[in-house]
């Protein structure tokens, strides 16, 4: 069987008390054949743990951003992200976007934040690790403006219409879908799952969230990606074979430096 990539992980954020190192969580996950990991970075102040986890296993690449409900996001020093972008194991730039849910009254302040990750992605020519919730018109509007196109990268977790996955697919990206596409109240996004290219889809866990079914109220890890694999390849009436040789070379593709 072709090996996995959990594209969207915090391994820096996992319960480790329960779930026990991050060697045995990693050795766990690459007994099931998920072979490599993208950690992500949500902050600057955080970015030396992410960096030094990559830099310690072989299998782990990382990114270097700032997330939208951080509170430095409404500050970011360019400067200082621009530096941890050009670091060694730094295969992209993010978690960066926009999150109208949880934050619409910073909309400005994310919107800014936005096109300096698109302005760094550009100048260390690393794809972008995108954050979008409630905000599909803006999002495309910053990703267009700021020729976000010239690097391409990631919706990250998808939840969106399957109008803004094909849009952002036109630009370079790729769509990344979560354990969310387990649930059972996630029909209509199955659906979109279901309509878009296998060429541009990827699976993450995002992992210490979002346990996928049927680990519900269980600590996620990286192996559950699995769960994400098994959903896609049914609502795409394909193996997981297939989930699995599709998504790899996606990743591959997107990131020729984790090859």
């Amino acid at each position: 069987m072709t090996s996995f990539i959990d594209s969207h992980c915090h391994l820096d954020r996992l319960n480790y008390d329960s779930l026990g190192s991050l060697k045995d969580i990693l050795a766990r996950a690459e007994s099931k054949q998920v072979e490599k990991f993208l950690c992500i970075s949500t902050n600057l102040d955080g970015f030396d743990t992410v960096s030094k986890i990559a830099q310690k296993y072989p299998q782990v690449f990382c990114s270097a951003g700032v997330h939208p409900l951080q509170d430095e996001y409404f500050k970011v020093d360019a400067e200082r992200l621009l530096k941890q972008a050009q670091s060694e194991r730094v295969i992209a730039v993010g978690e960066t976007g926009l999150d109208y849910f949880y934050s619409p009254e910073n909309a400005q302040w994310q919107k800014e934040a936005l096109a300096v990750h698109i302005e760094i992605a550009k100048q260390v020519n690393k794809p972008l690790i995108i954050h979008s919730r409630d905000a599909r018109k803006d999002t495309l509007e910053l990703l267009v403006a700021g020729g976000a196109s010239k690097v391409g990268g990631i919706l990250h977790c998808f939840t969106e219409s399957i109008e803004m996955a094909l849009a952002a697919i036109d630009l370079g990206f790729y769509i990344s879908f979560s354990g969310i596409l387990t649930f059972k109240s996630a029909d209509s996004l199955r659906d979109v799952a279901s309509q878009l290219p296998l060429d541009r889809i990827l699976i993450e866990t995002d992992c210490p969230w979002l346990t996928p079914v049927p680990f519900r109220g269980k600590d996620n890890q990286p192996v559950h990606v699995l769960e994400v694999a098994r959903v896609l390849a049914e609502v795409k009436g394909v193996t997981l074979d297939e989930i699995a040789k599709a998504t790899t070379e996606n990743f591959h593709r997107l990131f020729p430096a984790s090859l």
